[in-house]
């Protein structure tokens, strides 16, 4: 039976809270629909799904950063990188799937950034699940038209001499910048390079953090 609970306390002590439960929608029925037909035509078996599931949650920005550091530190690599950004990862031990990833590397004359203005396409297989401000309408369609004006809200000021090349994610094609490395990593390891590498960096909003 519905209450208000607005000024009472849970028997635990706690302040109730109202229920967000919401009405499945068409897509969350149809994977739903999907999966249990799956499991019954012995195509696939729950433990397969939730297996899956956790690799997928396991991948992290920190992919991503081991390629990049590597970039830096790996002359062949970072050429191989920029030439086909698919091979080369797949090559680290990554799987990316079947994602036409493309490397975009950041210089002192050209800064790189990457959008997707139609949804949220993203390379998760390598950085992990897109943050929430990539997915939203402001950041898919201001950055389009004035990308130093986002990029500034970031906390990232370019000189005026610095081109800004915005990228457009789509669902065939991914991208992965390559920040520019900092001043006074020379002396630094491929693991200790990679601990620079932030997520932002890799999308282009941000730049990779001093030593």
């Amino acid at each position: 039976m519905p209450h208000d609970h607005h000024d009472h306390l849970s028997p635990s002590g706690h302040p109730y809270r109202e229920d967000d439960d919401t009405p499945l929608s068409y897509w969350q029925t149809m994977e739903i629909a999907v999966r249990e037909l799956l499991v019954e035509k012995g195509i696939t078996t729950p433990a397969d799904i939730a297996a899956q599931i956790e690799t997928m949650d396991a991948r992290s920005p920190a992919n991503g950063a081991q390629v990049v550091a590597r970039a830096w530190t790996d002359p062949a690599f970072r050429a191989e990188l920029l030439a086909d950004a698919s091979a080369a990862t797949r090559d680290m031990g990554f799987d990316i799937g079947p994602l036409n990833l493309i490397a975009l590397e950041n210089t002192a004359d050209v800064h790189n950034v990457v959008v997707c203005t139609l949804c949220s396409c993203y390379p998760r297989n390598l950085l992990g699940l897109p943050p929430d401000w990539y997915k939203s309408r402001a950041y898919r369609s201001r950055t389009v038209r004035e990308p130093r004006a986002v990029l500034a809200e970031f906390g990232v000021t370019l000189p005026d001499t610095t081109t800004v090349r915005v990228h457009d994610s789509t669902a065939d094609m991914r991208y992965i910048v390559i920040p520019a490395r900092p001043e006074g990593t020379e002396n630094l390891s491929e693991h200790e390079l990679a601990a620079l590498v932030t997520r932002d960096s890799m999308i282009g909003t941000g730049l990779a953090k001093l030593p």
